[in-house]
């Protein structure tokens, strides 16, 4: 299990990039357009450099929903690959059995 406060820390940077991440997608396309002036270009950037770091998207760390893990992520699944395999050998998971030969 990983620490609560990785995962709650997790969460705020998910629930700050969900209520900023229009801005921020606003300040990229006036930096990435050519036909806007320069100046315009450069202030866009400036404003996007004051925006907090944790609402990039790219600050966000897959982990898994049952026990936190960061590590060995499924993202179709959306969590470890212990969790999935505790929750495959009870039979939980659908379609999902363990090999044997």
């Amino acid at each position: 299990m990983a620490k609560k406060s990785s995962i709650e820390k997790n969460k705020r940077r998910m629930r700050m990039v969900a209520s900023k991440g229009a801005r921020r997608n606003a300040l990229r396309a006036i930096i990435k357009d050519k036909t806007v002036p320069l100046e315009e270009r450069f202030a866009a950037s400036i404003k996007l450099s004051e925006e907090p770091r944790d609402s990039s998207p790219s600050r966000i760390r897959n982990r898994c929903e049952i026990t936190g893990r960061p590590r060995g992520y499924y993202r179709k699944l959306k969590m470890s690959r212990i969790a999935l395999r505790d929750l495959a050998s009870f039979g939980q998971i659908p379609g999902i059995v363990k090999s044997s030969w």
